[in-house]
């Protein structure tokens, strides 16, 4: 999305695509604690994640564990913390619970998966691309194509739907999720990618998708007792300013981390020489693909914040 321009107040070009990294730190801001020299550490930025030298705040950097590698890193806050907050914070996902979520083989997916399991009796369907259903059975409860009529095959399971709905999708998703949600259920959108198809920025596919969106009457969803909300991460970090929140949420998922109750799922690593190639691959990739290269030069001290030389991102 940000490739294309699909994105609210996007910054001007050129820029340096990237919203989360890890590395080592290489230098530190002047009143910065908790941190030193040498620190593996894995952050949050708002774009440049993938220059040489990163600089960012120091609220939005996180210690590595020490059996995390620095891949392992870079694929873990944005996936967990999107994955978690939706869960946790805003559907209140509780035991017996029922989850639908849509891409369950994308970095996003993989982490509500195992955030679900550890829940008791916690049912996770899941769609797909029929190519990916091997490589992700054993993490959904029920998995389907995603060009298939799910809502039917869901019903077919469940007859009152589904609890929660996490939909990256948007268009006639929306409807369809809406459609599925038990009373008291939660739909959450946290994305929209069927509003970017190809290599370029496309009005059609924006202007098809729209048109799909169902239009809610906000006096339905009182009548039937239905949520729904919207997510965006990004927003709740750099224009939100809910860093300390989201620190919270770090110290949950790290907990759990430890516990060996989750782990980020890596596709594969990608130079950034290869970053056209790799953005083909997109839509075949199962769990978090990664851009990055390791970097000799270090650059000048960053005035806030935690500077590091960036492993990958």
């Amino acid at each position: 999305m940000v490739r294309q321009g699909n994105i609210d107040n996007p910054p001007k070009t050129p820029l340096i695509p990237g919203f989360e990294c890890s590395g080592i730190v290489e230098a530190l801001g002047e009143n910065v604690k908790g941190y030193e020299i040498g620190d593996r550490v894995m952050a949050f930025t708002n774009y440049n994640a993938w220059a040489e030298v990163v600089c960012t705040p120091v609220d939005f950097v996180y210690r590595i564990p020490d059996d995390m590698s620095f891949s392992e890193a870079a694929a873990f806050p944005m996936n967990f913390v999107t994955a978690y907050m939706m869960l946790f914070e805003v559907a209140n996902l509780r035991e017996g619970m029922s989850v639908l979520v849509h891409s369950a083989g994308g970095g996003v997916g993989q982490a509500i998966a195992q955030l679900c399991s550890t829940v008791p009796n916690v049912t996770v369907f899941g769609t797909a691309s029929s190519f990916k259903h091997e490589a992700i059975k054993e993490s959904m409860t029920y998995l389907f194509d995603r060009n298939m009529d799910y809502v039917q095959e869901v019903k077919k399971i469940s007859a009152d739907g589904v609890d929660i709905v996490l939909d990256c999708l948007c268009g006639e998703n929306t409807g369809k999720g809406l459609s599925l949600l038990k009373p008291l259920g939660t739909y959450i959108l946290y994305g929209s990618s069927n509003m970017v198809t190809g290599e370029t920025k496309s009005f059609f596919s924006f202007a098809k998708s729209w048109w799909q969106v169902e239009k809610v009457n906000p006096i339905k969803l009182y009548e039937e007792n239905k949520v729904m909300a919207g997510f965006s991460l990004l927003n709740l970090l750099f224009k939100q300013s809910r860093s300390s929140l989201v620190t919270k949420v770090m110290d949950n998922l790290l907990k759990l981390y430890n516990e060996k109750k989750i782990k980020p799922v890596v596709d594969s690593l990608w130079a950034l020489e290869e970053v056209r190639a790799s953005n083909r691959q997109e839509e075949k990739q199962v769990g978090r693909k990664l851009q990055g290269q390791y970097f000799r030069e270090i650059r000048t001290q960053a005035e806030y914040g935690s500077k590091r030389r960036r492993k990958v991102a």
